[in-house]
């Protein structure tokens, strides 16, 4: 079964995300997603619903839901890909269409798959005789597969357009996968798992940033259940905290805990000098601020604080990388969901007075622009709102873009004034885009 494209664009036209629809219709972001990525069928008792929220007949609607036919795999295609990516600075344009990103989405996932049934394969402690046909492999194959996830994050870090990375990880993931046959030591396939829940986190993290939650998901667990095989508590625990993120974005707030409770006794067991738990904390926290338990929230910032009594090498710049210096913007965010605006102001001030990405940025100016529909500022709300837009349209985040729908979400009270107006079809216009 392929895509529902005429599906996807049908939704789009009428100015649907795929998360405002599934509010509309009452189901899942990602029940919505599979729908668009022809992986289930809406049920019986959804599809009239559907049809009046498309504004299509029951009998339109069951032409929107055929598929196209899937596209063969096309690895030469990918690799053309890597080879745009390094060519040119990184943009939607240099990859052509969404045609692409889909093909290798499903390319992807199935080497997600066959990459986690390998990791889940008993491991022998007998090495391969030097002569086997798949002895082939040389002894620094793990350091240089760990390596280059490593460089892969900071691309990733410093990418303008997140997903413009997927098509040199999904290179690389082969690689790996290809190393699994020819691994020749228990410790070898240890290290091997080991990269495999790293890459598969960066991947999750590329996945998660394009909105494309139920993909993220998938990449987090293979890579929590690779920590696990490597036998790294931290690494796994950063994974669950990774899966946590797609529990807070559909605003499932208890399922997020639990992971979040999983990653923090896995991190009990990890490095006390890295900053696993503290990681866990600050989320925690966000977790405790949807829920309205403001000292939860206070005492899992004040234990994520405890980072900054950490010496030496406390993350990796890869899978982890909390250090602390985001925590005024993360304890701004908290407080603007618990409505605490004296608070929020207090913390995000200080956010704005810190080097941060233009991601990072625009998701602060979407706070600050909350905090004015809050206060009913009308000209705080449209300032900082604008500046958030610019950024989104700049970086092409999903991560921003999600902090703007949720600010329209609130923008009722305040259509009345036409500055407000307008940035509601703004923000309905980006979505439509995203």
């Amino acid at each position: 079964m392929g895509p529902r494209t005429a599906l996807v664009r049908r939704w789009k036209a009428l100015g649907y995300s795929q998360e405002r629809l599934a509010q509309a219709l009452g189901v899942d972001t990602t029940t919505v997603g599979r729908w668009g990525r022809g992986q289930v069928e809406p049920q019986a008792y959804i599809r009239p619903k559907l049809a009046e929220r498309l504004q299509v007949t029951l009998a339109e609607l069951d032409e929107l839901l055929k598929p196209e036919a899937p596209e063969p795999v096309n690895l030469p295609a990918v690799h053309e890909a890597q080879g745009v990516l390094a060519r040119h600075t990184a943009s939607d344009d240099d990859l052509g269409t969404g045609d692409l990103d889909e093909m290798i989405r499903r390319q992807f996932l199935r080497l997600l798959t066959v990459t986690g049934a390998l990791t889940a394969l008993p491991v022998t402690s007998e090495a391969v005789p030097a002569d086997h046909p798949l002895a082939t492999s040389k002894s620094n194959d793990v350091a240089a597969h760990t390596a280059l996830n490593a460089h892969l994050w900071q691309i990733f870090a410093l990418a303008k357009t997140k997903r413009t990375v997927l098509p040199i990880v999904h290179s690389h993931a082969q690689d790996i996968a290809d190393s699994f046959a020819t691994a020749r030591t228990e410790r070898e396939r240890q290290k091997l798992c080991g990269a495999v829940g790293d890459l598969f986190q960066l991947a999750g993290e590329i996945h998660f940033d394009s909105n494309n939650y139920t993909d993220a998901a998938q990449c987090y667990t293979l890579a929590a259940s690779a920590g696990r095989e490597a036998r790294n508590p931290d690494l796994s625990a950063c994974a669950l905290t990774r899966h946590a993120f797609v529990s807070i974005y559909e605003k499932k707030p208890r399922d997020a805990a639990s992971l979040l409770a999983a990653a923090a006794e896995m991190a009990k067991k990890g490095d006390r000098q890295l900053s696993t738990r503290h990681w866990v904390a600050a989320v925690q926290a966000e977790v405790f601020a949807s829920l309205g338990d403001l000292s939860a929230c206070n005492r899992a910032l004040d234990q994520a604080e405890e980072v900054h009594a950490l010496s030496g090498l406390i993350q990796n710049g890869g899978w982890l990388r909390f250090d602390g210096s985001r925590l005024a913007e993360e304890r701004g965010t908290c407080y603007v969901r618990l409505g605490r605006l004296d608070l929020a102001e207090l913390s995000l001030a200080d956010a704005l007075g810190q080097p941060m990405s233009m991601r990072r940025r625009g998701s602060v100016m979407a706070d600050l622009a909350t905090l004015g529909i809050q206060r009913r500022d009308v000209d705080q709300l449209v300032s900082y709102a604008s500046q958030a837009l610019d950024l989104a349209v700049q970086t092409k985040s999903g991560y921003v873009v999600r902090k703007l729908e949720g600010l329209q979400g609130q923008l009722q009270p305040l259509l009345t004034d036409g500055r407000v107006l307008e940035l509601n079809d703004q923000i309905s216009a980006l979505t439509m885009t995203a």
